[in-house]
């Protein structure tokens, strides 16, 4: 069992935090706002921190899942942050979705400290943090993968190193340009069996069983059909995913002309007053009364 610490309570953290508890390790965990730490303590025992400095200073793994790039940096650097606080030898393990480039720049800053650095951003949704069932994409040295691959596993059901640091970040990347396009066709697939008088719930479960099923499909459609809209990852958090996508892709020569589309999308639907609903809500565009 290892000594844990856990930075960001969040629909994700909050849950992955659990897993590790219950599993018997020793955990202290930090959030922003402290009533949400004092409430996770209260569920599931361990302690909890002042700072993330506080909560790195005896940890072996410090796991951050926090908002995005300037989060990630307020809780990593700095006199409070977790770098500071933390013993040489220990790894640090972000499950943030952030930008591959300031995956780079805290691995530098953490090998400065004699300290261990992971990009390891995770997909499978609020469901897949509370079941242990999320796949982790993982950047680092094969070395400190294979020391905090079996703590990462605790919430895990697929763990993968795939590359250096940064490769975590990349692809996660590819994700996201593979959920956006996926729920963009479903959205016009499922306007498309309704105009042409389809009952698309049926045409949903004839299809989901050829080459046309995604997690997507089988997950999402009924919602869809439904107008509900009120659960799942927010069309914010996506459009800010999407961002770094195609921040990357202006970086590296990647053409996304479908994924650029599918942002503005997004970008209406916000406009819309759907910055928190499902990414699912991209059917709402093509609706000439939407619900949610």
């Amino acid at each position: 069992m290892a000594k844990v610490a856990f930075i960001g309570l969040g629909v994700m953290g909050y849950p992955m935090a659990g897993h590790l508890a219950r599993e018997g390790h020793e955990v202290c965990v930090y959030n922003r706002t402290a009533s949400r730490a004092a409430q996770w303590v209260k569920q599931f025992g361990g302690s909890s921190a002042q700072t993330p400095r506080e909560a790195a200073q005896w940890a072996d793994f410090v796991m951050c899942c926090v908002g995005n790039d300037d989060d990630l940096r307020s809780v990593v650097l700095g006199e409070d942050g977790t770098l500071a606080g933390m013993q040489p030898g220990s790894v640090l393990v972000d499950h943030t979705t952030a930008s591959a480039e300031v995956a780079r720049e805290l691995a530098v800053a953490a090998a400065e400290r004699e300290l261990g650095f992971l990009d390891a951003p995770v997909s499978g949704g609020q469901a897949g943090a509370e079941n242990g069932a999320l796949t982790v994409m993982v950047g680092g040295d094969a070395d400190l993968y294979a020391r905090a691959e079996p703590v990462i596993a605790t919430y895990s059901r697929m763990v993968r190193r795939m590359g250096p640091v940064g490769s975590g970040q990349l692809t996660k990347m590819v994700n996201q340009i593979c959920v956006g396009g996926l729920l963009q066709g479903l959205s016009e697939a499922l306007h498309f069996a309704q105009s042409a008088g389809l009952d698309g719930m049926a045409a949903m479960e004839v299809i989901s069983k050829g080459a046309a099923q995604s997690w997507q499909l089988e997950n999402r459609h009924q919602s869809m059909l439904e107008g509900r809209f009120d659960f799942g990852f927010a069309v914010d958090w996506m459009r800010k995913d999407l961002g770094i996508v195609l921040d990357e892709a202006r970086r590296n020569g990647a053409q996304l002309p479908v994924t650029a589309l599918v942002d503005q999308f997004y970008a209406e639907v916000q406009a819309a007053g759907g910055g928190r609903w499902d990414t699912s809500s991209l059917i709402t565009r093509l609706q000439d009364s939407p619900e949610a």
